[in-house]
């Protein structure tokens, strides 16, 4: 009988576990801006506070995937100030900023089911909850390679909390670019745990409810 209660209350954890997602959404094919921050003594341009993007194309969103020459909408995001290293070199930024996965008008309809509806869909909203990493992966002459990385959390188009992680490859074709802080996105990824909603969850209370039942009745005899 003792069997039956813990093989009843591992699948009460089991299965809610089991409706997270992995990869929920990738982009690509973005410009991006290095904000600079001026000095106080004379120095000038002393570096690279934050990194933006400027809308990088969502190519994929879960099972969703765009047609050839479309998008299903756009990844933009800002990070929090450079606290180490340099942008050319790597370095790190901190926690903040934002992130944010919006669909447009047309994948705004497939995801909400609302066939007259109109305008873009916040699908998901949120900004970096621990310091972002941005690491120099190759350099071939002028031409730069970084990947920026961290994780996130927010909430989702309809209504639920979730966190998750991001990562970013960024190419900064010459020194030119890079002198006027422009960067492009080659290809992003965005895994987020997204929590199936209704019968699963329930169905993980109940196998909890019975465990109890079948542990009291065991006491009892």
């Amino acid at each position: 009988m003792r069997r039956v209660v813990v093989i009843l209350a591992l699948l009460a954890l089991a299965l809610p576990m089991g409706a997270w997602a992995d990869v929920i959404a990738t982009n690509k094919f973005g410009d991006i801006t290095f904000s600079a921050m001026t000095g106080t003594n004379g120095m000038g341009t002393i570096g690279s506070t934050t990194v933006s993007s400027m809308g990088s194309q969502l190519a994929t969103y879960g099972k969703f995937a765009a047609t050839a020459g479309h998008a299903l909408g756009t990844v933009s995001f800002t990070t929090g100030v450079l606290t180490s290293g340099s942008v050319s070199a790597g370095g790190m930024f901190a926690a903040g900023g934002t992130f944010d996965i919006i669909a447009n008008s047309a994948f705004a309809k497939q995801i909400s089911g609302c066939t007259s509806c109109k305008g873009t869909l916040a699908l998901f909203t949120g900004s970096f909850t621990s310091a972002v990493n941005w690491v120099l992966d190759s350099k071939t002459g002028q031409k730069a390679v970084y990947t920026l990385s961290g994780d996130i959390a927010g909430t989702t188009w309809d209504g639920r909390s979730t966190t998750g992680f991001t990562s970013q490859t960024i190419t900064i074709l010459n020194s030119t670019q890079g002198a006027k802080g422009i960067g492009h996105i080659s290809m992003g990824t965005t895994s987020l745990a997204t929590p199936e909603p209704g019968t699963l969850g329930l169905l993980g209370t109940g196998l909890v409810g019975v465990a109890g039942l079948f542990r009291r009745k065991l006491v009892r005899s």
